[in-house]
């Protein structure tokens, strides 16, 4: 009975300890008042920014501010190349990655409103020096409404493919001959797919007759003041970018994609504002499209996200759709790649937006504690995207209790080994028991999930909650070698 009231009094501090700190950090932004006025909120940030990269591992950070309409604030912290020493600049262009999907998708509604295509036309029909490759499902069913919704039933893609600016690389077609394969039938549901948007790049050369990234750059960047911004990487834009930096805080060189429609996209922070503006009807004047066509951007096209759900409502063509308090449609995308993540939310009815762009794969945590303190300045409630800080509070729990599991097992082990209750056994002399087996096969599962984990390219789980999950993978380690260790001992 002392054994267990121990254990539960230890696990009890353990998991108060991590997940009240963890609660206290995301509880923080209370300070934050709504309304007041934009250098209240910058001055916050001016201390709250260096604080969260110091704690999450963040070299830079790039972060805009838009109300009503405006631009009112942009700002650079911390380092570009922290070999060097180099400070981030409000002027760099950074990589902005699944960003250009949201305006990839700009394009395609303009051709569309110029009626150089239609939205529910197969794909095929606009294809012409290409062709899909066989797979088991009809390709007649890729419209070019289901490639900008992920419905198209297309895969993900490699995101592991990666090109130094200088390297030669696979065609855009070449690249797409291997890739855009369906692995499911078109329309059947949301499936998150690069290789769509890749497609999307090849119609709107074929469409055009001209490059992609010219395209973009005359009849979409420019026009909308994003004169800082571009799909191609140019001598001036290597020479000023920032290294990316890697999860576990290697730096990556600037590289590029075969692909640019999908994570192509340069550009600063501010020139993403713009982006934000232009997709405010009532405060912006641009004329590359209607509002009845960034209407139909935001219309939610597809509702049963998956994993996306967690934290957005719907996405539409190239935007993530949520309602904030009282009903008010926020959009919103980010971007993840090697080195590299970014963010915005808008608010298209207020006039509100915010712009996070890092050269860190480790900011998650990271923007989802700057939208919550965004949007408690707005006057809005938090973003689905703020619920990582409520799932990193579980996380940390975890490592509490697992931190004081594990110190109960140690302490046990010792205290009867000091009172000569227990002895350790050479392994061929131990009498198998049910319950040794048991703990013996915990452990080693638990080991086995652990070095699976730490061998694979990419995990989720580290992505999103780069700090919280590393420590609960070291002291899940220190359990199950803890609980082989007691195995092997006997009275």
């Amino acid at each position: 009975m002392k054994r267990v009231m121990s254990i539960l009094i230890i696990a009890a501090f353990s998991i108060g300890f991590f997940g009240s700190a963890a609660l206290t950090l995301y509880l923080s932004y209370r300070e934050v008042r709504a309304h007041s006025r934009t250098e209240e909120f910058t001055a916050f940030l001016d201390v709250r920014v260096p604080k969260l990269m110091g704690l999450y591992g963040i070299p830079g950070v790039n972060i805009a501010l838009v109300r009503d309409g405006q631009i009112v604030y942009t700002a650079a912290y911390g380092c570009a190349n922290q070999n060097t020493g180099q400070k981030m600049t409000a002027d760099m262009p950074m990589r902005v990655q699944s960003i250009s999907k949201s305006v990839t998708a700009w394009a395609v509604l303009k051709l569309a409103e110029e009626g150089k295509l239609n939205l529910d036309d197969p794909a095929e029909r606009y294809l012409k020096s290409w062709k899909l490759p066989d797979s088991d499902y009809p390709s007649d069913g890729i419209t070019i409404e289901r490639l900008l919704c992920h419905t198209a039933g297309l895969p993900l893609g490699d995101v592991f493919a990666l090109y130094s600016p200088d390297e030669a690389m696979p065609s855009l077609k070449e690249s797409l001959t291997h890739s855009a394969i369906l692995f499911q039938t078109p329309g059947k549901g949301f499936s998150y797919s690069n290789v769509g948007y890749n497609m999307l790049e090849l119609i709107i050369e074929e469409v055009t007759g001209r490059d992609f990234a010219e395209y973009m750059k005359n009849e979409i960047l420019y026009p909308l003041g994003m004169y800082h911004s571009d799909f191609e990487w140019s001598e001036e834009a290597l020479a000023s970018a920032p290294l990316g930096y890697t999860l576990d805080g290697k730096p990556v060189s600037p590289y590029q994609y075969p692909e640019r429609a999908s994570g192509g996209l340069i550009a600063t922070a501010e020139d993403i504002a713009r982006f934000c503006i232009a997709g405010m009807p009532d405060f912006s004047n641009q004329r590359v499209l209607a509002p009845p066509s960034i209407e139909q951007l935001y219309f939610a096209q597809a509702e049963n996200l998956g994993i996306y759900s967690a934290v957005f409502d719907a996405y539409g063509f190239g935007y993530y759709t949520e309602g904030l308090s009282d009903g008010i449609p926020a959009v919103s995308h980010g971007g993840q790649g090697t080195g590299w993540m970014s963010h915005f939310h808008a608010v298209p009815e207020t006039g509100d937006a915010i712009v996070i762009l890092t050269n860190s794969q480790r900011s998650w945590p990271f923007i989802s504690s700057l939208l919550k303190g965004w949007a408690r300045w707005c006057g809005f409630s938090s973003p689905g995207m703020t619920r990582i800080l409520l799932a990193e509070c579980f996380l940390w729990g975890l490592v509490g209790l697992t931190i004081s599991v594990t110190l109960c097992l140690i302490t046990d082990i010792v205290r009867k080994i000091a009172e000569g209750n227990l002895s350790f056994i050479p392994i061929q002399q131990i009498v198998v028991k049910p319950s040794r087996i048991f703990k013996t096969g915990i452990s080693l599962s638990i080991l086995a999930v652990l070095w699976w984990a730490f061998c694979q390219k990419y995990l989720f789980l580290t992505a999103v909650f780069p700090v919280s999950s590393t420590w609960l993978g070291v002291f899940a380690a220190a359990f199950s070698l803890t609980l082989f260790i007691e195995s092997l001992c006997q009275k």
